[in-house]
């Protein structure tokens, strides 16, 4: 996800959220879509000390707490081989290795756009390695929000029927895909951006893959701005933000039937910076954020021990970032 004009970014400076890789496959027809380290961790309202009666605050959050493990393998292909896909705003789609942390470059997208200066903003993969990249316009605001198609094996992309500004609550997005709670189904969770809207606390919505048509879910509570999403294998739905006036970030955990933030944990001295995606895979959590302005660099979070290890660095601003609800769970 990309930073807003700098008009507009001393509104966001309290307010910011932003996540986003899958399987290699080639484009399939639209008809054929799917319907479906370092520092302990801390919690962004952590309680105060102890008063003298000892008052607990019940607003804290818990941290966020991922699911077990399910058995991926029993309905994706090859999904111990699933990566991690990124986009960064200059158009090159890139797969990323965690074990290694290694980029691999597939090509540059050369998407359709309208409107000239669009650029890549959030990304999410499916399950059969299709990655759906939203545009915005970092010159004019209002421009962007057409939704493309990219194949993560060739990085050609095409057009799809979603008509941008169905709802100005979602102008743009953040994006991630999250296992459905029965079947073997998925769906894609937006994550809404109002165009200009400053401070306007964000929506949770989803977009139908087949008919590309937006629904809402509700209003994130607490309050959040520009989220960024990933999703796991297990049907857990995150979102990665930015706190304390942007020097710090946290990933929040959301209840996907009412929007509400029910767990965070805060990555301390993690600035997200001018870009910034994020995506989960062997348990993990893996950021990339660009807190100078230039290259991007990637950040581990092991939920299991609260580790935070950079772990790489990149040679563009990453963007978007999607991995397939195939992926590696541990």
């Amino acid at each position: 996800m990309r930073t807003r004009p700098r008009l507009l970014v001393a509104a966001l400076v309290t307010l910011v959220v932003a996540a986003c890789g899958s399987r290699t496959e080639l484009l399939v027809p639209l008809e054929e879509s799917p319907t479906d380290a370092g520092p302990d961790v801390a919690h962004h309202d952590a309680s105060r000390d102890a008063t003298e009666e000892d008052v607990v605050d019940e607003d804290v959050l818990p941290p966020i707490d991922v699911s077990a493990p399910v058995d991926v393998q029993s309905d994706c292909p090859d999904a111990a081989s699933t990566l991690v896909y990124v986009i960064s705003s200059d158009n090159s789609l890139y797969s990323f290795y965690p074990p290694s942390a290694s980029f691999t470059k597939i090509g540059t997208i050369a998407c359709p756009v309208v409107n000239v200066g669009d650029e890549p903003f959030s990304m999410a993969v499916d399950r059969t390695g299709i990655a759906y990249v939203v545009f915005s316009n970092q010159t004019t605001l209002g421009l962007g929000g057409e939704l493309f198609r990219v194949s993560t094996a060739t990085a050609a992309c095409e057009s799809t029927s979603y008509v941008p500004n169905q709802n100005p609550l979602f102008h743009t997005f953040g994006m991630g895909f999250s296992k459905d709670a029965t079947g073997t189904g998925e769906t894609l969770y937006v994550a809404g951006d109002p165009a200009g809207q400053g401070s306007t606390p964000s929506e949770l919505g989803t977009i139908d893959t087949t008919s590309f048509k937006l629904g809402v879910v509700g209003t994130f509570n607490p309050p959040v701005v520009a989220g960024e999403l990933t999703g796991t294998g297990a049907g857990d739905l995150f979102t990665f933000y930015a706190i304390n006036g942007g020097a710090d970030s946290a990933i929040g955990q959301i209840d996907k039937t009412t929007a509400a933030i029910v767990g965070e944990s805060v990555l301390p001295g993690i600035a997200q910076g001018s870009g910034w995606a994020f995506a989960f895979w062997g348990g993990d959590f893996y950021t990339f954020t660009a807190p100078n302005g230039s290259n991007s660099v990637v950040t581990r979070y092991r939920p299991s021990d609260g580790t935070i290890v950079q772990v790489a660095s990149a040679n563009d601003i990453i963007v978007g970032a999607g991995v397939s609800t195939c992926a590696p769970q541990q």
